[in-house]
């Protein structure tokens, strides 16, 4: 049963009119076709290797989260400041810093408390 159907199209990726034959094509010929897939396949990488970044990006910071003691590498990146800046607040007192062996830990505790006192 063959079908008698002609209707005018915009191909969806080169943008010329053409006619097709049935009402599901979306392309003008096969290279349209391919090209369109291929692009779409590349689309697909592409928002796949974004959102892996975005996750590594994002894990320090969730790691961070669970923590109840962090260091000082890791309260600096929790801040958003600058070791020197760090060193500092501990300096005035406004920030209390636990010491085991060489390491000095900082409760989040300590954290919350600084920016209550603002």
């Amino acid at each position: 049963m063959s079908s008698n159907i002609q209707i005018m199209r915009i191909c969806q990726f080169c943008g010329k009119e053409f006619l097709a034959k049935t009402t599901v094509t979306k392309h003008c010929s096969d290279p349209c076709r391919k090209r369109a897939y291929k692009a779409r396949k590349k689309n697909e990488k592409i928002e796949a290797s974004n959102k892996a970044t975005n996750e590594l990006k994002q894990k320090p910071l969730i790691d961070i989260q669970h923590k109840e003691y962090l260091s000082l590498k890791e309260t600096c990146f929790l801040l958003g400041i600058s070791r020197t800046s760090l060193w500092r607040v501990i300096k005035e007192g406004n920030l209390n810093v636990g010491k085991i062996g060489g390491k000095i830990i900082i409760p989040k505790s300590s954290i919350k408390e600084l920016f209550l006192q603002i």
